[in-house]
């Protein structure tokens, strides 16, 4: 609206140019409205992290196992529960849930210091 109003083209509009201000007073340019504060390099460390470790989950790990791994840590849609709701679910006890747990993230450790 602010570029149709001053009728600028998109060529010759300065991102660090006030289009407003905020609640204060104080300029807001179009740099702030577009500003992404993630970090991108965390972005895609996390997300190669998230394959491998998928990968790890689907290769490395029994059906008891990730079932365990998906519903623990809130994978593939599940959302994250505490040990004895997984162990209600699959009719185990906590401490089988437990032992279960700690074996498979073991297996996932490992295979990524491989």
């Amino acid at each position: 609206m602010y570029f149709r109003n001053q009728k600028k083209s998109a060529n010759n509009v300065s991102i660090s140019e006030p289009i407003d201000t905020d609640r204060d007073g104080n300029a807001l340019t179009l740099i702030d409205v577009i500003a992404d504060e993630r970090n991108l390099e965390e972005d895609i460390d996390l997300l190669i992290h998230s394959q491998k470790l998928s990968g790890f989950i689907k290769e490395k790990l029994d059906p008891r196992e990730k079932e365990i791994i998906k519903l623990r840590y809130g994978l593939d849609g599940f959302d994250e529960m505490p040990q004895r709701e997984v162990a209600k679910r699959l009719k185990i006890s906590r401490s089988y849930v437990s032992r279960i747990e700690k074996k498979a993230l073991e297996k996932l450790r490992s295979a990524y210091e491989e």
